[in-house]
């Protein structure tokens, strides 16, 4: 045989080998694991409650309307509140008023000033030409300047507590408006209003359910998969669905293929299935699931098989 048919030999030998590696490869590190029982369940959903006690003067939404995220919903009367909230405006401006005048502190500390200079004049009168000024009324301008002294501490005293009653009525402010804000039902997220329990003109008591929201544009997949198939790698995996069409399940395509991404493996094993609970956040904005379907669903892995 010729060198360079022996040489094609082994290139296209090697060629073969590699190209059987590479499948192997695929088929060991490539792989699909299929979870079984999976439903489709809601993660955003709330049911949104009175929080202060009131007519509801308006509901704003309907069953089946779509809202954006901190839409009024609701509303419970607040007239009081609104009172309250217009009271305590007042008494904050008055309060910053009273703290930004400081003729009091200014007043004692030019009293104590003068106060000093009559009693070091006296005290220097007495040092030229001995007994000018009395020991009495050294004694008058010395107590004096100990009372002036101890008004500028009280001036300066009423002014740090002035500040501290701006800071006693902006916190009284913030409460007034909370009574405001709570009497305002908003929506927490972005979906839709798929109940009203009450009506307006009806009376509401905290922690009375008023509405219900739910949101769709994410769903959780959840199901479960044999505690032989979970490994750390399974947490984060990319997954594929299939929605059942009656009681067979659909093909899909690459490009209507429905996807998502594990976030949840459960830590505990059921003891008599031998199975573990997992569930997918799925992205939904096309809208083409809904909660409570019944789906397929197969987790993308990257680890070969626990033997």
């Amino acid at each position: 045989m010729k060198p360079f048919e022996t040489m094609h030999g082994v290139n296209f030998y090697c060629s073969i080998v590699a190209l059987l590696c590479a499948i192997n490869f695929h088929a060991v590190f490539a792989r699909e694991v299929e979870v079984q029982s999976v439903i489709l369940r809601l993660i955003d959903e709330a049911e949104i409650p009175a929080q202060q006690a009131g007519v509801l003067t308006t509901i704003d939404v309907h069953e089946g309307q779509q809202v954006v995220q901190g839409a009024l919903l609701a509303q419970v009367d607040d007239q009081l509140a609104r009172t309250a909230e217009r009271t305590a405006e007042i008494e904050l401006e008055a309060a910053r008023d009273k703290a930004a005048n400081d003729v009091g502190l200014r007043y004692a500390t030019k009293a104590h000033q003068v106060a000093k200079a009559e009693l070091q004049r006296s005290e220097e009168s007495n040092k030229r030409s001995p007994k000018t000024v009395s020991q009495s009324q050294i004694d008058v301008e010395q107590l004096a300047v100990e009372k002036t002294s101890l008004e500028r501490e009280q001036a300066e005293l009423d002014t740090a507590l002035e500040q501290f009653q701006v800071l006693l009525h902006e916190q009284q402010l913030e409460a007034a408006r909370l009574q405001i804000t709570q009497r305002q039902l908003r929506a927490p997220f972005a979906g839709s209003v798929v109940e009203v329990y009450v009506r307006a003109a009806e009376w509401v008591e905290p922690g009375e359910q008023v509405l219900r929201m739910v949101a769709i544009d994410r769903l959780k997949a959840e199901g479960f998969v044999p505690v032989e198939q979970v490994g750390p790698q399974l947490a984060g995996s990319p997954v594929r669905l299939a929605p059942y069409a009656g009681d067979q399940f659909q093909s899909t395509t690459p490009e209507a293929e429905i996807s998502g991404k594990v976030v949840f493996v459960s830590p505990e094993m059921d003891p008599i299935t031998k199975q573990v609970r997992i569930w997918a956040e799925i992205d939904n904005a096309a809208q083409r699931l809904r909660p409570g379907q019944r789906v397929q669903m197969w987790v993308k892995t990257s680890a070969p098989d626990v033997p």
